[in-house]
């Protein structure tokens, strides 16, 4: 395991387009199925990350409670599932399913989507305004796997709650940290130290 820290991609950056597979339903997700809410979330994720699993209920809690709020989520793997299995694209709808994510979960195989976003590590959160306008990328919250912290998606949650109140988003934010994105050999991002 190798602790990576996100890239802290500018604010302000615009939203690079999707087209992604879901790993459940096959049908293609991109920009266009979230014009209509006020925010969007985009979390790169894995399923064999101890960092993403230390989380994985929190994501779900999170998802279901902004369900009837104007926020988009979409979730990301990008992991070489050749070297990785057990970050297939089978495995990924096992993880939807069994911890009932009622947010689409996309495979990205040619690790584009990752690289156009600056994705570092897993997790890696980005939140974007109704513009698609970059206004927070950072950490769930301060909880780590063997820290003690309490699991609650503060960070998170209080840069949700401005973007949906029409406020301002505090710019001060942590860098999420987890495990590095496994990349497929000679396909390593020039970002990616």
């Amino acid at each position: 395991m190798v602790l990576t820290a996100s890239t802290m991609l500018p604010l302000g950056t615009k939203a690079p387009e999707i087209n992604l597979p879901d790993v459940v339903s096959n049908q293609t997700i991109s920009l266009a199925d979230f014009k209509d809410k006020k925010a969007l979330l985009v979390i790169f994720l894995c399923c064999h990350c101890p960092f993403v699993k230390h989380l994985q209920n929190g994501l779900a809690k999170l998802g279901k409670d902004y369900l009837d709020q104007p926020l988009g989520i979409v979730a990301i793997s990008s992991n070489d599932a050749e070297n990785y299995p057990n970050d297939a694209p089978s495995k990924l709808k096992e993880m939807c399913q069994t911890l009932d994510f009622c947010f689409n979960l996309c495979y990205d195989e040619t690790q584009a989507v990752a690289k156009a976003y600056t994705a570092a590590c897993t997790p890696d959160f980005f939140l974007f305004d109704q513009n698609f306008e970059l206004v927070y990328r950072g950490q769930f919250d301060d909880s780590r796997p063997s820290n003690g912290q309490p699991l609650t998606g503060q960070d998170l949650r209080l840069a949700i709650n401005a973007v949906l109140a029409g406020q301002a988003v505090n710019g001060e934010q942590k860098p999420s940290i987890g495990c590095n994105i496994k990349w497929k050999t000679g396909n390593e991002p020039s970002y990616f130290g």
